[in-house]
């Protein structure tokens, strides 16, 4: 009898541990947390035990390979947990290379903290399976990594609202998955790559609130998805290229705020464009009677 207990003991604490997410993934999210400091919520709480895919706030695995692979932590969210505590998140501390040693991650969240500083990772690069990096709303510096364009996977990039400096790096080009590109409220400088029309998934490209200068890419216009083109408050210069009112799709373009110059390009008159703002730029010339026609026609919105 006490053997037969003494094997199932030890055939379930075998199917716990094959049931349980790896060691080495659990040191990396210990390491991560370790990093990070937040104070109201207690999020971190649930961070207990050895099977960190079983109610590890935020945390979720593969259920075939049992590795970690989802870390979604908000600071603004409708979970309980912030409703109960009748306020938003904060948190502050940095992003611990450690989450680099989860490679089989898909998407990594860090959202809405406003207080997490320090770098984006360099080694975030080499994770070959992440599809999400969203660390919009934190207080994050340096720069953007140089090799993030090794993400082929990658289909959301988003650091709005966060102090990003340095330049957009041209590895981004190489991003053939991306879909969404969020780098507003930063203070990255230079120019844009001028093949930046490479990223012909892209859907959003929202640029604005930084220190981006020279001319508009012409190669944009390649990108037949993209639908939100954002590029307001920065310093591009030059004329707007003919080819964005060649764009099937492009519905949003937002170019206020810089210092393009030239003509309007009649190319947008009949574009699919139906939120157009130029402002506070130094077009010259008219606008033709035939433009305010199709306004009136199309239901466009121009703001000039």
């Amino acid at each position: 009898m006490g053997t037969f207990l003494s094997i199932t003991l030890i055939l379930l604490a075998l199917t716990s541990a094959a049931n349980s997410c790896l060691p080495s993934d659990r040191a990396a999210l210990m390491a991560f947390k370790a990093a990070l400091h937040e104070p109201y919520l207690g999020i971190f709480n649930s961070w207990a035990g050895h099977d960190c895919c079983h109610n590890w706030y935020g945390v979720s695995c593969d259920p075939m390979t049992k590795r970690v692979a989802d870390i979604n932590l908000r600071g603004e969210s409708e979970d309980p947990i912030f409703e109960k505590a009748h306020r938003s998140g904060f948190m502050t501390g940095s992003i611990s290379p450690a989450i680099c040693r989860l490679n089989r991650l898909s998407s990594l969240t860090i959202a809405d903290w406003k207080g997490i500083s320090g770098i984006i990772p360099p080694c975030i690069a080499n994770l070959p399976f992440l599809r999400i990096l969203d660390l919009i709303g934190n207080n994050i510096s340096g720069e953007i990594p140089t090799d993030i364009g090794r993400l082929s996977r990658l289909t959301v990039f988003n650091v709005a609202d966060n102090r990003l400096t340095g330049t957009i790096p041209r590895s981004i080009t190489n991003l053939s998955s991306l879909m969404h590109l969020d780098l507003r409220s930063n203070q990255i400088s230079g120019t844009l790559p001028t093949n930046f029309g490479k990223l012909r998934m892209l859907s959003r490209a929202l640029l604005s609130r930084n220190r981006l200068t020279g001319s508009i890419p012409f190669s944009i216009s390649y990108i037949y998805r993209l639908s939100d083109l954002d590029l307001s408050f920065n310093q591009f210069s030059g004329s707007i290229p003919e080819g964005l009112g060649k764009m099937a799709v492009l519905a949003t373009l937002n170019l206020d705020g810089n210092r393009i110059s030239g003509k309007l390009p009649t190319t947008l008159l009949n574009s699919a464009i139906s939120i157009l703002n130029l402002s506070r730029n130094a077009i010259d010339g008219y606008i033709p009677d035939v433009f305010w026609a199709e306004i009136v026609l199309y239901g466009h919105r121009f703001v000039v």
